[in-house]
């Protein structure tokens, strides 16, 4: 988006909670808004009326509020940029949960596309990459922790040999097997091989330039509504079961 037409973070916080909240309930009220941002109704009023006139949200006085199909694209935007960050910062930083949540909500306003794009691709590689990995993040973890820095980078070099080893003696003994995603596990991580077929979900993934490779992780499984949760390039995705058998992965297996 031009730098001229982009909402300021104010206001790019007042449409990432409207987006949560008609996630959570298909509709949001001023109220609901008011409650979640700990803002008065005045305040509320003035960036609903705004956002209105931007044409990103359907309003009016006393009535439900909805993303414009205009609106949910560039809420999207931000929720992903918010999570990329966090995801950085808790699993490459080693960052506490909540400080990473504080810090992502103020570097989401700022961050360019091609470094939101650079982070997905660098937390990737840490979850898959054959030299360390999460081992290489431990080792990061004891160098920020202890005052022998050079203890710290012994050690970290010497658990991410012993990793790779490890990992190459299990690719060269297992056969790569691909499952589909009604088969993933809660919290396991697998690389896309390919999608299935044409339709919606093919175009959407597209969309949201989710290709072969990328990562994906499950996150939860809705039993009563028949859909699975998933996670990918900082998208959270609610897939219906029509979908499941659609989507190939391979096992990313630990080491």
């Amino acid at each position: 988006m031009p730098k001229s037409k982009r909402l300021s973070a104010n206001m790019e916080d007042y449409l990432e909670t409207i987006y949560h909240i008609v996630s959570e309930k298909k509709a949001a009220r001023a109220k609901d808004i008011a409650v979640r941002m700990a803002v008065n109704s005045a305040s509320v009023t003035g960036a609903l009326r705004l956002l209105a006139e931007k044409g990103h949200i359907n309003y009016a006085p006393y009535d439900v509020i909805t993303l414009t199909p205009r609106g949910e694209i560039l809420a999207r935007d931000i929720v992903r940029r918010h999570e990329i960050l966090k995801d950085f910062f808790t699993k490459v930083l080693d960052v506490d949960e909540q400080e990473a949540e504080d810090t992502a909500c103020k570097m989401e306003h700022a961050v360019s596309p091609t470094i939101i794009d650079r982070l997905v691709r660098f937390v990737e590689f840490i979850q898959i990459c054959p030299r360390g990995g999460e081992e290489w993040i431990g080792g990061f973890r004891q160098f920020c922790e202890k005052d022998n820095a050079l203890s710290g980078c012994e050690n970290a070099i010497t658990r991410c040999l012993d990793d790779l080893k490890k990992r190459q003696r299990h690719f060269q003994q297992a056969k790569r097997e691909t499952i589909t995603l009604e088969s993933l596990e809660s919290g396991q991580i697998a690389r896309l091989v390919r999608v299935k077929g044409k339709g919606t979900l093919v175009d959407k993934l597209k969309e949201l330039d989710i290709t072969p490779g990328s990562i994906i992780e499950l996150e939860e499984v809705e039993a009563a509504d028949d859909r699975i949760n998933i996670k990918v390039r900082g998208y959270h995705l609610s897939l219906r079961r029509d979908d499941f058998s659609k989507i190939e992965l391979e096992i990313i297996q630990p080491a």
